[in-house]
């Protein structure tokens, strides 16, 4: 009789108590006792897991797990799906890899070079192929995928030394990933192998290629976008959509990035060790501070017409300081800029909407008194005299600021809220009489050719350390708070990008190599047993790849000074 079967049956094992882990299985509610090295996949089998979608992966005591993950200790699991962030995470990484061995399949000669994620995907270049992707190419490398996806072939986890691992990911043309490993100082590393082609996402992946049944590569602009299955139905994909002013920000990001000559993490991490991080930070301040004259200037040329500047974009995107240094811009010109708030504007209370949960929703349009502020701008426009309101948060109503305010000739109205770029904002303010800017913090570096860094990692930081120095929260309540205001963004900010009349990244190539020393701490003081845990863990996994960088040549007047403290601006 087997051990696990001894053990159901109530059989005396002690002799073998040594060789017993317990789990607990959240997914079940159940408690079970197996032989110690049992895989999380004979685990699933025996307690019959069954999710909406395959299981891909596992929460080990908030820690994201492969199947293959051997138990050796007592341990508390939760068995997730694609439907689950980290098993989207599993999935999605896994796909990137089948679309590396198919471009190395079927094109020897040309490197795949994953850019950043758009329309829902992953916008990929074929670098070396020197004539324009044609729609024969895209058919070939779907049908290679497609035949690996039907082989089933396994994605096999090696601990080797880090000078093999080198040797390896040289030798398949990955130099930018080999002088990452080489800069970690570790003697083992991982690398992940499908049927003997090396790579590594920075991440884990699901069993097998025949997880990877659903996805779509169409040609987008001068590359291919990889389309990965919907959050709430794997069955379909994101439709493709056309983000013509996102790429062009992307594209203006590699212009960037060649300026600097910091394409990746690995240069950037050479660059500091060489004692140049200066240099960067100057350089990367001058580019944003070109970027906003630039904007400041298109306005200039218009200001016969133009009377109110709206400036959109999701959570700490950095939008308030960006108003004031266009202001400062704008002033130059000789023009003279006035800045409200949209949170002014907000209903009261009890007049705000509720979610889908019954909690208020104060992301949603509605939770602007729309006529109120239209009725304000057209008195301004008319060169009334209005007195601007006052948001009481803690009342929850509107006040009277005594604040009385009349614009006349070269006078401007910058406006700062995420609904910015939502036509239904201003239903009464023709488009000549405003200038929409949408900001987002587009990360401009990248682990890699493979491993882009997410522009929502990059800003779920910066709010991070924004939320413990000024409002009191923790990692884990700024974590946890999180997929919501992703959830809103998703509703009410990122549909309307593409009416803004031009796109600033916000970014700063720098900036995460400044933001490790201030994230860690908050980080590490995430208890293991809370949810937030899993999340806190991949970030510190991740800040472990970077070189810190101190901030003392920051600027006052630098954007990410709003997250740090030590800015010139009152906020």
């Amino acid at each position: 009789m087997s051990l696990v079967k001894a053990i159901a049956n109530d059989i005396d094992w002690s002799h073998e108590i040594m060789k017993i882990v317990e789990i607990y299985c959240e997914n079940t509610k159940e408690r079970k006792a197996y032989p110690l090295g049992t895989t999380l996949e004979e685990i699933k089998d025996d307690l019959q897991i069954k999710l909406k979608n395959p299981v891909c992966g596992a929460l080990v005591n908030h820690k994201v797990k492969e199947l293959s993950f051997a138990v050796v200790k007592s341990k508390r699991i939760q068995f997730i799906d694609y439907s689950h962030v980290d098993g989207r995470r599993l999935y999605t990484r896994s796909l990137l890899f089948l679309l590396y061995v198919a471009v190395r399949e079927t094109f020897p000669q040309v490197k795949l070079r994953i850019m950043n994620g758009i329309s829902q995907g992953y916008y990929c270049e074929l670098v070396g192929l020197e004539r324009e992707i044609t729609e024969s190419d895209i058919f070939e490398l779907k049908s290679e995928m497609r035949s690996w996806v039907e082989r089933d072939l396994p994605f096999v986890k090696k601990g080797i030394p880090t000078e093999k691992a080198v040797d390896i990911l040289v030798q398949q043309g990955l130099e930018e990933k080999a002088r990452l490993f080489e800069q970690q100082g570790t003697l083992f590393s991982y690398l992940y192998f499908v049927n003997g082609l090396a790579n590594y996402f920075y991440g884990h992946h699901v069993p097998s290629t025949g997880y990877l049944t659903n996805f779509g590569l169409v040609p987008y602009f001068d590359g291919l976008l990889l389309q990965i299955p919907q959050t709430d139905n794997f069955d379909l994909l994101y439709p493709v959509i056309e983000q013509e002013k996102l790429f062009g920000v992307f594209k203006e990001h590699k212009q960037r990035a060649t300026i600097l000559d910091v394409p990746d993490l690995g240069k950037l991490n050479e660059y500091t060790q060489m004692g140049k991080s200066g240099d960067i930070i100057k350089i990367s301040e001058a580019l944003h501070e070109k970027k906003i004259a630039e904007i400041a200037n298109q306005i200039d040329e218009r200001r016969d017409e133009i009377k109110v500047i709206l400036i959109a974009g999701p959570s700490a995107s950095g939008k308030t300081t960006f108003s004031k240094r266009l202001a400062v811009q704008l002033a130059v010109n000789g023009l003279v800029p006035h800045m409200i708030s949209l949170d002014d504007y907000f209903v009261d209370r009890e007049k705000t909407p509720l979610d889908e949960h019954g909690e208020y929703d104060f992301e949603s349009l509605e939770a602007i008194d729309i006529a109120f502020f239209n009725e304000q701008l057209l008195q301004l426009f008319n060169g009334e005299e209005v007195e601007l309101p006052k948001f009481d948060f803690n009342l929850g109503k509107r006040t009277r600021s005594g604040e009385k305010l009349r614009i006349g000739d070269g006078h401007l109205l910058i406006v700062e809220g995420i609904h910015g770029n939502n036509p239904g904002l201003t239903p009464h303010v023709s488009n000549h009489q405003s200038f929409r800017i949408f900001l987002s913090a587009l990360t401009q570096i990248s682990f890699d050719d493979h491993n882009h860094i997410s522009t929502t990692d990059n800003r779920l930081i910066r709010r991070m350390i924004r939320d413990s120095l000024y409002r009191g929260y923790s990692a884990a309540e700024t974590i946890k708070r999180w997929p919501s205001v992703k959830n809103g963004e998703e509703k009410n900010i990122f549909p309307y990008q593409e009416n803004a009349d031009i796109m600033f990244n916000s970014a700063l190539v720098y900036e995460l190599a400044v933001l490790k020393k201030y994230a860690e701490p908050l980080l590490k003081n995430v208890p293991e047993n809370q949810i937030e845990y899993c999340e806190a863990n991949r970030l510190l996994k991740f800040f472990s790849y970077i070189n810190s960088i101190d901030d003392i040549e920051i600027p006052p007047t630098s954007l990410i000074r709003e997250f740090l403290g030590g800015s010139s601006f009152l906020y």
